[in-house]
This record gives structure tokens, C-alpha cells and sequence, in this order.
């Protein structure tokens, strides 16, 4: 392992389960697709394979998006955000990110939140 991965793989801060949530994001749109959870080698596989890795928390495994279903995300880029416990990953979506079949796992959940103006200045 480089220094510079070990440095990246040392700067994520993991929850008290090893975890750490990472949002996925289409790089050119900036749709938001799905969230997932990484532990620290499904970070290192993310980050040195150009392909997203997830660990499952009920199947206790990881899991490559798309290895079974085609629907793979390929890394465009990541990033910590300030604190370094959440990652952003933007991706190069194929077909659908969500189990469901649709594009995005927030698709047609509205929850009917009250929407306002920004204040005028």
C-alpha cells in the first residue's frame, strides 16, 4: 500500500461499527443515487479499483455494485467531507443504482416537506 492510501485510508474517521456512510453521486448531472456504507477495505477497494465497493451490513460481505446486476458505478472521483466521516463518491452510473430498478434510490418519496423562499436580502 502507498503512503499516500494508507494516509487517505487513515484520515476516514469509521463510526464505532467500522463504518463509514458514503453518498453516491452521477458526476455530470449531480443526481444524488443511492447511500451505502464502507468499512476501511471496501474504502481502499473503492479507491485503488475505479469501481464501487460496499460492505453489506445484513449479508456481512462485500459487494461490487453491478457485479450481478450489469448496473455498475464506475469512480469519476471521492471526497471526505470536513470531518472526514462521510465520503462523497461521484460516479459513472450504469443503468439503474438502486435494487428497486430505478435510477436513483430517492425517486417518487416525496415527503411532502414545506418548501420556502430564500429571504431577500
Amino acid at each position: 500500500m502507498t503512503n499516500d492510501l494508507t494516509n487517505q485510508l487513515d484520515a476516514a474517521v469509521f463510526s464505532n461499527d467500522g463504518l463509514l456512510p458514503a453518498v453516491i453521486q452521477q458526476w455530470d448531472t449531480h443526481e444524488v443515487l443511492m447511500l451505502g456504507w464502507m468499512n476501511r477495505e471496501a474504502l481502499r477497494r473503492t479507491l485503488t479499483s475505479g469501481r464501487v465497493t460496499f460492505w453489506s451490513r445484513s449479508r456481512q460481505e462485500f459487494w461490487r455494485k453491478g457485479d450481478t446486476s450489469g448496473h455498475a458505478q464506475y469512480v469519476q472521483s471521492a471526497a471526505f467531507d470536513c470531518d472526514s466521516d462521510t465520503l462523497l463518491v461521484q460516479v459513472d452510473q450504469v443503468g439503474a443504482a438502486c435494487h428497486t430498478g430505478t435510477r436513483t434510490c430517492f425517486d417518487g418519496r416525496d415527503l411532502g416537506a414545506l418548501s420556502m423562499e430564500r429571504p431577500k436580502e
